[in-house]
């Protein structure tokens, strides 16, 4: 949409209304010679004002750049980057090079999205005086011209954050009844990987299991446009309580606790994947579906879906990143001089990882597919310690270490509120039950 904004016709508009205006109140005089005087002069007035105002589209007349000034306002569509789109309004691309090397804030113009607005500010000349990017609901970049110049700047707006409660009983999935309860699906989500180092969701989950969730709400303007962190939280899985809170550190460093400060953190994730079902058990005695003869099964099997992501269960490097044979694509991670796993039938590889990579827990390191001898889309996934195949489902896998001495006392000040409000949310839930 293209706004031009001119103060000339409105000038013109103004200057005739007044003459009309002052030779309306003259007309009431009744004296014939001074009415057509004034008709006269009404008419070499309004020939100067529209010679005048013509003499403003002159080649001769230069106006400053603040006088005219058009906005163009860009919705970022779908594979369009910011270069292609100075393109196609036709802006010069070095002041697009002196907007992006302008400062660290000018290299975030580069990184447009789809579905956001950009708005080009020209001035008379045709010339780029400022690029805005509403990057989000609370930071907007700025590219303003100066000489031959752009300072770059963001506009930060403030950011409220109101403690909300969700609470709900499993009737169908985790994701069906949490959306039900209001819980965002990140967050949903979240709670999933909180809880992966204690409850198997994808195999323990049952009706009956309850949940109750602490969270944050994000607000600009008065306006809700996102949820933040999860707080606090119990999930009672066949009747057996689990329960989180947040804690974040003097250095920034952002973890979940149980309420006495144990970390929930274990070295190694339960699972693999989101929401994934087993479809074979560890078995050193099975009969392969495809070959049919007794062949091992040294690890388990997930069904779920070609490209669903399959994430690395601890910190490692990867050993092994390529096709291995009966396996498929593989990726192999060691993890310390005793453990290592394995994640094989990838449809494909994480882009930006390759042999000697280190990997975070729950880094994606690829996705589910059926290379190699498989009878259909699933993860097989093995585990060992000290070379040795054991069941992923069954060994025991070492916990983190709990929080420090020094640091039990700041734990203890900044987690009692999020305990006290997840109790009583807790209580304010089995009250609506009631």
């Amino acid at each position: 949409m293209i706004t031009v904004k001119s103060r000339i016709l409105k000038s013109v508009l103004l200057g005739c209304c007044t003459v009309v205006a002052a030779s309306a109140s003259y007309a009431i005089i009744s004296h014939k010679d001074l009415e057509e005087r004034l008709v006269k002069d009404q008419e070499q007035l309004i020939t100067a004002k529209l010679n005048e105002y013509t003499n403003y589209q002159a080649p001769e007349l230069r106006l400053d750049s603040g006088e005219i000034s058009q906005d163009l306002e860009h919705k970022v569509k779908a594979g369009e980057s910011i270069s292609s789109i100075f393109s196609e309004l036709n802006l010069s691309r070095e002041d697009l090079h002196k907007i992006i090397h302008a400062n660290s804030v000018g290299k975030l113009f580069a990184e447009v999205l789809p579905g956001k607005d950009l708005t080009v500010t020209l001035n008379a000349s045709g010339e780029l005086e400022q690029l805005t990017y509403a990057k989000n609901p609370f930071e907007t970049l700025i590219a303003t011209r100066h000489d031959n110049r752009f300072d770059v700047t963001v506009l930060n707006k403030k950011i409220d954050y109101e403690v909300a409660t969700a609470s709900t009983t499993i009737r169908s999935s985790l994701f069906e009844d949490g959306k039900k309860a209001g819980l965002p699906e990140k967050l949903i989500m979240k709670l999933a990987d909180i809880l992966a180092w204690d409850i198997d969701l994808a195999l323990n989950l049952r009706e009956g299991d309850q949940f109750t969730v602490v969270y944050e709400k994000l607000f600009v303007d008065g306006e809700e446009f996102d949820s933040g962190d999860i707080l606090s939280l119990e999930f009672i899985n066949h009747g057996k309580p689990f329960k989180a809170v947040r804690f974040q550190d003097s250095k920034g460093r952002i973890d979940y606790y149980t309420p006495e400060g144990n970390s929930l953190r274990k070295a190694f994730l339960q699972t693999p994947m989101d929401f994934a079902k087993i479809s074979s058990h560890f078995d050193l005695h099975r009969v392969h579906p495809i070959l049919n003869t007794i062949r091992a099964h040294k690890g388990v099997d997930y069904s779920a879906a070609i490209g669903t992501p399959v994430k690395s269960t601890a910190d490692g490097k990867i050993i092994f990143r390529g096709d291995k044979n009966g396996y498929g694509n593989v990726v192999e991670i060691q993890h310390n001089q005793q453990y290592s796993t394995l994640y094989a039938h990838l449809s494909g590889f994480k882009s930006n990882l390759k042999l000697g990579s280190t990997v975070k827990q729950g880094d994606v390191i690829g996705y589910v597919g059926n290379t190699g001898l498989a009878t259909g889309p699933h993860l097989h996934y093995e585990f060992r310690i000290k070379g040795e195949h054991v069941n992923p489902l069954t060994a025991k896998l070492p916990r983190s270490l709990p929080l420090d001495n020094s640091l039990l006392a700041e734990f203890k000040a900044q987690t009692q509120a999020l305990i006290a409000k997840l109790n009583q949310a807790k209580a304010d839930s089995a009250l609506a039950l009631n």
